[in-house]
C-alpha cells in the first residue's frame, strides 16, 4: 500500500496526535495529514505493551495551552483527577517543600481515544496497526517512511515532511539516513532514567499527608529508595494512586554494590509501595478505564531536547526529541509546547514550499525560546544533584532552598539560590555562615550550578536564527557543559 500526502506522523502518543492536530487545524485542513500508530484503534497511543505508561501528571497551564490553540477540550473522564500543586519531601521527612501550581492527572488509556475523536474532526487520517521503522531518503532529504501492516503487508507513505514522534527510542532518529545536525543517539548510561509505576486502589485507614494527600502530587527525595531519581506517590482520586519511581542505572549499579544489594526497579517500586503507611492493602483498580494499564516500565530521557531537531523533510518532537524536563522527567508538558510550535512552523514551511533543514528552523529557534532555553541548566542541576547523598539533599533543602527558590521552580526556572550566590547576604547573615561552614562544598556547588544555568540560559537566549551559524553555536554550548561537568566532578 502506497499513500501521498502533505504530513505523515509517526506515533499516535501525546506528541504525535497534537503536532497532527496542529498542521490540520493550522492549515484550516488544506494540508492532507496523515498519522500512523502501531497499536490498533482500541489500543491508540499505547507506550509499550505493558499500557498506556506515564506519570499522568501535567500542569493546568500546559493542557490549556494546546486546547485554547487547537480549540479543543478535555475533561472528564479523560481528566481524572486535580490537584492544587507538588509536594516535595526531603530523604530525612523534615523538610517538605509546597510548589502551588494547579495540575491534572490523565486517565492515559482514556485520553488518546479523546485525541482519536479530534484527529478525525479536523480530517487526519489514521493509520492504525502500522510500524514505521525506515526512513525513505532522496537526494539528502527525507521523503517519507516505509513499515509494515499488522498482516505483514508493506506500507509506503511518502510526505512533504515526516513527523517523528514514535518515542525516545526512535529506530527513525537512530537511522536517519541523510546529512544534518539531529543528534542520533542519546548517553544511555548518563542521560535516561528507567522509571515505572503502579496504578492502585487502596483502603484510607492512615492519614498522613506527607505520604498521600488527594491535593497534592508527593515527591519523594530518597538515594537509597530511587538512586538518581526520586519517589512519586500522584493522586487519582481520594483513594486512588499512581505510585512509582525512576532510577539512573549507574547509580543504582553503585548502590547495590555499597550495600551487597540486588534490587532492580520493580523490586523498589514494590519497596517504595509497602514503606507507604498511608496505603493500605493496595490492590488493581476494577473496571475497563484501568484494565491493561495497572503496571508498566519505560526509559525517560533527563537531559536537554535534542541541540537540533529539524533536517531536510525531518523533524522529531515529544520524547523522540528528548524533550521530558531533566529535573523531573515530566515529558507532556514539553510535548504539548512542542507540538503547538512544531504544527505551526511545519504549515508555515509548506505553504512557503520550503520543507528543508532551513525552511523548517524556526521550530528550532520558538521552541527553545518559547520552552526550552532553560533545559540545559536543569540538565546540569539534575546531574549534580544525582550525586549528592541523601544528607546532603535533607540539608540543602532545609538551610539553602529560599521561598525566591520556590517562587522560581512553580515558575519552571532554574532556582538561583540567593542565599549562596548573594555574597553581602552570606556575609550579614551568621547563621547563614554558620551552615555554609557546615557544608562548605555543597554551597559552592549550588552556587556555581546557580551561575552555569544563567550563562546557559543567555546562550540559548541567542539560539542562532540561522542553520549556518548553528555549529558555532553548539561548540559553545558544548563547552560550557563540559566545564561544569569537570568543575563538578561529573564526567
Amino acid at each position: 500500500m502506497r499513500i501521498d500526502c502533505d504530513v505523515v506522523v509517526v506515533g499516535g502518543g501525546p506528541a504525535g496526535s497534537h503536532t497532527a492536530m496542529a498542521v490540520a487545524r493550522f492549515s484550516k485542513q488544506n494540508i492532507r495529514v496523515v498519522l500512523i500508530d502501531r497499536n490498533e484503534r482500541s489500543e491508540f497511543g499505547k507506550k509499550t505493551k505493558r499500557g498506556w505508561t506515564c506519570g499522568d501528571a501535567v500542569s493546568k497551564r500546559s493542557l490549556e495551552f494546546v486546547m485554547e490553540n487547537l480549540g479543543i477540550r478535555y475533561e472528564r473522564p479523560e481528566i481524572e483527577h486535580e490537584v492544587d500543586g507538588v509536594l516535595v519531601i526531603s530523604p530525612d521527612h523534615e523538610t517538605k517543600v509546597l510548589f502551588d501550581g494547579e495540575g491534572y492527572l490523565l486517565n492515559r488509556k482514556l485520553w488518546p481515544q479523546k485525541q482519536l475523536q479530534y484527529l478525525e474532526k479536523f480530517g487526519v487520517e489514521v493509520l492504525f496497526g502500522v510500524d514505521a521503522r525506515q526512513l525513505i531518503a532522496e537526494d539528502n532529504r527525507i521523503v517519507g517512511v516505509k513499515g509494515t501492516s499488522r498482516d505483514g503487508e508493506p506500507v509506503e507513505v511518502r510526505a512533504k515532511v515526516v513527523v517523528d514522534a514514535s518515542g525516545s527510542a526512535s529506530v527513525l532518529r537512530s537511522n536517519l539516513p541523510i546529512e544534518s545536525y539531529v543528534e542520533r543517539e542519546i548517553d544511555k548510561e548518563n542521560d535516561m532514567e528507567a522509571t515505572g509505576r503502579y496504578i492502585l486502589e487502596f483502603d484510607r485507614v492512615v492519614e498522613d499527608e506527607t505520604w498521600f494527600d488527594p491535593r497534592y502530587c508527593i515527591i519523594h527525595l530518597d538515594q537509597f529508595l530511587a538512586p538518581g531519581g526520586y519517589c512519586w506517590t500522584f493522586p487519582k482520586g481520594e483513594s486512588k494512586v499512581n505510585i512509582g519511581l525512576g532510577v539512573q542505572k549507574t547509580a543504582l549499579d553503585r548502590r547495590n554494590a555499597a550495600y551487597g544489594l540486588r534490587d532492580n526497579l520493580t523490586s523498589l517500586i514494590d519497596q517504595y509501595v509497602r514503606a507507604n503507611r498511608a496505603i493500605v492493602n493496595p490492590r488493581e483498580p476494577e473496571g475497563y478505564p484501568d484494565q491493561g494499564n495497572t503496571y508498566s516500565t519505560w526509559q525517560v530521557p533527563v537531559r536537554r531536547q535534542n541541540d537540533c531537531m529539524v533536517a531536510n523533510g525531518y523533524v522529531v518532537v515529544g520524547d523522540a526529541a528528548w524533550m521530558p524536563r531533566p529535573i523531573d522527567a515530566g515529558g507532556l508538558g514539553p510535548s504539548l509546547y512542542g507540538s503547538v510550535i512544531l504544527g505551526r512552523n511545519v504549515v508555515r514551511a509548506i505553504e512557503e514550499n520550503d520543507v528543508s533543514q532551513d525552511g523548517l528552523w524556526g521550530y528550532n529557534v520558538e521552541y527553545v525560546r518559547v520552552y526550552g532555553y532553560q533545559m540545559a541548566g536543569f540538565e546540569v542541576l539534575r546531574r549534580y544533584l544525582q550525586t549528592l547523598p541523601n544528607d546532603d539533599i535533607s540539608f540543602g533543602m532545609k538551610h539553602f532552598l529560599s521561598e525566591d527558590d520556590i517562587e522560581s521552580i512553580k515558575r519552571r526556572e532554574h532556582p538561583r539560590f540567593p542565599l549562596l550566590t548573594n555574597f553581602l547576604r552570606v556575609l550579614l547573615d551568621a547563621e547563614l555562615r554558620r551552615r555554609v561552614r557546615e557544608r562548605p562544598k555543597l554551597a559552592r556547588s549550588l552556587a556555581y550550578v546557580a551561575n552555569k544555568s544563567r550563562r546557559l540560559i543567555r546562550h540559548y537566549l541567542n539560539y542562532p536564527e540561522r542553520s549556518a551559524d548553528f555549529p558555532r553555536w553548539r561548540a559553545q554550548l558544548l563547552r560550557e557543559l563540559n566545564e561544569a561537568n569537570e568543575r563538578l566532578g561529573l564526567t
